[in-house]
């Protein structure tokens, strides 16, 4: 069920990133931006007030776990900005890279209080097919 959503998610993005650089292309960077998380804000209290949940925030939260909300503010901007100038599809794969890069480290090293799981130097072919697609997508 987890690769299922996985796959999901993956589409969702997808879509999401098309949707959010062609506003972008009407309305500009920052005003698609705020306009994206305004709908995200209203559509996450709609699925609040149907599920009847309450929000519950512990005072024991680590602060830096809230910065995600930041990080996603650049993550449309800078997303909308290389769908112009790439398109969805290289916008997409070399952010895939960066994804898996940086969750490798994330996973090895336990970083953010994850759990760790060590690298595995198998899973180097998979990053460098990856990586040469990448690099051949840039290419042609």
């Amino acid at each position: 069920m987890n690769n299922l959503l996985a796959v999901v998610v993956g589409i969702l993005i997808s879509i999401m990133i098309t949707l959010n650089g062609g506003l972008s292309n009407y309305l500009g960077y920052y005003t698609s931006t705020l306009i994206v998380h305004v709908v995200g804000l209203l559509s996450v209290l709609t699925v609040l007030i149907i599920t009847k949940n309450k929000m519950k925030l512990k005072k024991e939260t680590p602060f830096y776990l809230f910065t995600g909300g930041a990080i996603g503010i650049f993550i449309v901007i800078f997303n909308s900005i290389c769908f112009k100038n790439l398109g969805a599809s290289l916008t997409l794969s070399i952010a895939l890279l960066g994804q898996l890069v940086l969750s490798i480290l994330i996973d090895h090293f336990g970083l953010f209080n994850m759990a760790v799981h060590k690298f595995k130097s198998k899973k180097l072919i998979g990053l460098l097919f990856i990586s040469l697609g990448i690099v051949i997508m840039l290419i042609y």
